[in-house]
């Protein structure tokens, strides 16, 4: 299901009694945060903010904040779906051969929706302002926490194209206002859009065109929050969730095009010979400030939207928050594709806690010595896995989902002094942990099972459990004890078994990118689209 704009969510929403509309004045400073923070933490509702500062747009906050609201973002009754469809597209058969490539040719008219497509007119570009019309104070822009430099941009889908290829990227970057027509970008070192920026800078160009889409379809801001490879485009991404292609229009001002159903649309520049300018401290999704520092300067040379149009908006701090369901989809989506690159993998867990990439709990189906090591090596040299600092590994008879059975599993089998395996490499920008800047150590748990291969010299304990038979029996006899139903589920204990639990990972930059494994969904895409080429006449 493809949504037409944030006012066609909101009234899905509001339907389910999923969202709560705010009538009263706001203010954008700090109020609406203060607000948005309790009801995040309380796992409450979406909030629509009907008058924020006076300003003409309602702002919509905590949109994506359970899972029956990130699942219906994504067109489906649970994400889980989307993840089943993308294991039948990357694992089409067993047998591999011939009948594996049928069945996967079946799938080919299936994913014709999936590429972008151009349009002439659309929504976005109903009320356009240009040259000194374009007034960022008109948008209900928040300030989150007390300490922040100003108000943020915190939910863009930034649009950029690479300076040589013309390869388009989609990325969630943070934009602080500077004034009524200029924000800062923050183009983290990792990130496509910095590379981007940094090329340009290399070629001596003045003009970096930048174009950065507000709201639209959901499935849009998801895609912009993906860890997909860097090539791999977003739209076409987002196209495959919502089963209907993306719409895209020319802007007014740039040679960029943008989502046609966007709310908002900034269209703009950055000069790469330009002086940074001073951006930050930002209250992160790590739950601290990040300090201030010097990004490029976004030159809004205009701004269209829709009528009826809403301004998406989140705020990020200590967890929960809303974007930990953001990176819960995030986990359970590019799952397969991490299995195509390591199959031995069963499930995977990115603690709330961890802020997405602090923590990765993983089970494995143990094959070799020093396997749960090979795998720790392997995701980090996978894309936004590189940035894991913590990676605990335990075996397949291990749910990840239920955090007190990995505690309790973890500890028994460890030997800190064997079992600890620490690295030097990159990390994540944001990170404050490591003595310096941009890398730092890292470390693999290993928690499986040790093998004589391994140097463990005596019998291997078996974990205690009741006998299949036995729970037959009482299972049969539990009504006539007179034990309220309720203790049929023991403490901790979660949902069936290879399925994630209601605890949300957390964190918008995160994640599972593996390279080859997202360019197999795009091979497969393209060569849909040339089999219906060939097919028409």
């Amino acid at each position: 299901m493809a949504w037409d704009g944030m006012d066609a969510f909101v009234r899905a929403l509001e339907a389910r009694a999923e969202l709560v509309r705010i009538r009263r004045r706001v203010d954008a400073d700090l109020e609406v945060a203060a607000i948005a923070d309790r009801v995040m933490k309380a796992g409450g509702p979406a909030l629509l903010f009907e008058d924020v500062s006076g300003s003409r747009f309602p702002c919509l906050v905590n949109a994506f904040g359970s899972r029956s609201r990130m699942s219906l973002a994504l067109g489906v009754a649970d994400f889980e779906e989307h993840a089943r469809a993308i294991a039948d597209l990357v694992h089409p058969g067993a047998s591999g051969g011939s009948s594996a490539i049928l069945q996967l040719a079946r799938k080919l008219p299936e994913l014709a929706h999936a590429p972008p497509r151009s349009v002439a007119t659309g929504p976005c570009q109903i009320h356009v302002r240009t040259g000194d019309d374009v007034d960022l104070d008109a948008l209900p822009i928040l300030t989150c926490w007390p300490a922040d430099g100003g108000p943020f941009i915190t939910l863009p889908q930034v649009i950029t194209r690479d300076p040589d290829s013309g390869v388009r990227n989609v990325g969630c970057y943070r934009m602080q206002k500077l004034d009524r027509r200029t924000t800062a970008m923050h183009w983290q070192v990792h990130k496509t859009g910095a590379r981007h920026f940094r090329r340009a800078k290399e070629m001596g160009l003045r003009r970096l065109e930048v174009a950065v889409a507000l709201g639209g379809d959901p499935a849009l801001t998801y895609a912009a929050t993906a860890p997909l490879p860097d090539g791999i485009d977003e739209w076409m991404f987002a196209g495959f969730l919502r089963k209907r292609a993306v719409t895209t229009v020319k802007c007014k001002t740039v040679s960029l095009e943008v989502p046609a159903d966007a709310d908002f649309v900034l269209e703009g520049y950055v000069d790469p010979q330009e002086d940074l300018a001073i951006e930050g401290p930002f209250g992160d999704h790590t739950g601290y400030y990040t300090p201030r520092d010097l990004f490029p300067r976004f030159h809004v040379t205009a701004v269209t939207h829709r009528s009826e149009a809403v301004y998406p908006a989140t705020l990020v701090g200590p967890p929960p928050m809303e974007d930990a369901w953001l990176g819960k989809a995030t986990e359970r989506l590019f799952l397969p594709l991490l299995r195509l690159l390591f199959p031995e993998v069963v499930d995977m867990n990115l603690p709330v806690e961890g802020a997405f990439h602090n923590l990765v709990l993983i089970s494995i189906k143990k094959q070799y010595p020093q396997h749960a090591s090979r795998l720790a090596h392997g995701l980090w040299g996978s894309g936004q896995m590189t940035f894991s600092k913590v990676i605990c590994v335990v075996d397949d008879d291990v749910d990840v989902q239920n955090l007190g059975e990995v505690a309790w599993r973890l500890l028994a089998n460890l030997d800190p002094k064997r079992d600890f395996s620490f690295v030097d490499g990159p990390i994540d920008q944001l990170d404050h942990g490591a003595n310096q800047a941009l890398w730092g150590g890292k470390v693999c748990v290993d928690g499986t099972r040790k093998w004589r291969e391994e140097g463990y010299t005596r019998e291997w304990p078996e974990p205690c459990r009741m006998s299949a038979e036995v729970r037959a029996r009482v299972d049969a006899m539990w009504p006539e004890l007179g034990i309220p139903e309720g203790l049929l589920v023991a403490p901790g204990a979660t949902r069936e078994r290879g399925r994630a639990s209601d605890v949300p990972a957390h964190g918008v930059q995160g994640a599972l990118s593996a390279t080859v494994a997202v360019e197999a969904v795009a091979r497969v895409a393209q060569a849909a689209r040339e089999w219906l080429a060939r097919g028409r006449p």
